[in-house]
């Protein structure tokens, strides 16, 4: 016999899928019909719906799957980071695919004060801070600045590959981190 997850889980995983599929203004009456709880739990558990969301982002495990993939590839560190890339070929070429959720949340939620946004920064982040260490070990001049390099690549393709999947656009993105990381040896 298998235990349905309580409501709090409930809610985050309807709320998750949702969110994605819809955006994050999707109705707080279809994430309760999906999560098959009351009002009453969201309130309790979140505060609200911009508690939900926020929580949504800061539970989802986006950097991890970044991290796994890099820890896949081995560890020569010029690997790892190409690895992201054709990572990313592979999830925007999935039919489901919506672009970046936490992107798509910074967006969408106009008012500054929304407790997501924190949350978005600091996922990025915690990537510029994955992609500053494999710079600093491949030997690049400009750790920091390669980061936020592959930063831009990253977003760029996320965000492109929603209006254009066909052009392939981690392909390259691709081609264009081969010749960041090949700064290192300039």
């Amino acid at each position: 016999m298998t235990t349905r997850p309580g409501p709090r889980e409930r809610l985050l995983d309807a709320a998750r899928d949702l969110t994605y599929t819809h955006g994050v203004h999707v109705g707080v009456d279809a994430i309760l019909k999906q999560a098959g709880v009351a009002r009453r739990s969201l309130y309790q558990h979140f505060g609200g719906k911009d508690g939900l969301i926020a929580e949504l982002l800061r539970s989802h495990p986006g950097d991890a799957r970044y991290r796994q993939v890099m820890d896949d590839a081995g560890e020569d560190s010029r690997h790892r980071i190409l690895a992201v890339f054709d990572e990313l070929e592979a999830i925007t070429q999935r039919p489901a695919f919506r672009g970046c959720r936490y992107t798509s949340a910074d967006l969408a939620l106009t008012d500054p004060a929304h407790p997501a946004h924190a949350e978005v920064r600091a996922f990025k982040d915690g990537l510029h801070d994955l992609f500053t260490t494999e710079l600093t070990g491949h030997g690049h001049p400009a750790p920091d600045l390669g980061a936020d390099q592959l930063l831009v690549l990253v977003d760029g393709t996320l965000a492109h590959a929603v209006t254009r999947p066909d052009a392939h656009p981690a392909l390259a993105a691709r081609g264009m981190a081969e010749l960041l990381l090949d700064q290192a040896g300039s």
